[in-house]
């Protein structure tokens, strides 16, 4: 079972997807930093200089605190800022990855389009060629 096991972690698909995987989290955590430390602000302050991450709506009435942290402490609330992020966050990614799948497809297509490179025929080829051209020539005036 172990030997198993063994085989199956060590064949190629399973190591491609790990490596996939590291990436995937390496890219997530570059997409959140620039979400949140770049894009972020520059609404928040186009919209009147406000934190997303501080927006929420108080379910009862008992919460009235300015910040999302203190607000918890009073009551529940519905905190839809960090929403807006993660859903700004994932059309980020969706867009970077629309972008390099097109750049790979066109890639592709170009590969594609190529014209194989036509072999120079050797010249055992083109002697024999010769011959059978004379001598189909010499058959027609027979």
């Amino acid at each position: 079972m172990i030997q198993e096991f063994k085989e199956f972690a060590m064949k190629g698909n399973v190591v491609d997807l790990a490596v996939g995987v590291i990436i995937g989290a390496a890219f997530g955590k570059i997409v959140e930093s620039l979400v949140g430390d770049v894009f972020m602000p520059i609404i928040g302050a186009v919209i009147g200089g406000l934190d997303f991450s501080n927006y929420y709506i108080g379910l009862s009435s008992a919460v009235n605190a300015p910040a999302l942290v203190d607000a918890k402490k009073q009551g529940a609330v519905l905190a839809y800022g960090n929403f807006l992020t993660i859903t700004i966050n994932f059309l980020i990614v969706a867009a970077v990855l629309f972008m390099v799948i097109k750049a790979i497809n066109r890639l592709k297509r170009k590969e594609e389009a190529k014209p194989a490179p036509v072999a120079e025929t050797p010249a055992d080829v083109k002697l024999l060629t010769e011959i059978r051209d004379i001598l189909s020539g010499a058959a027609a005036k027979v």
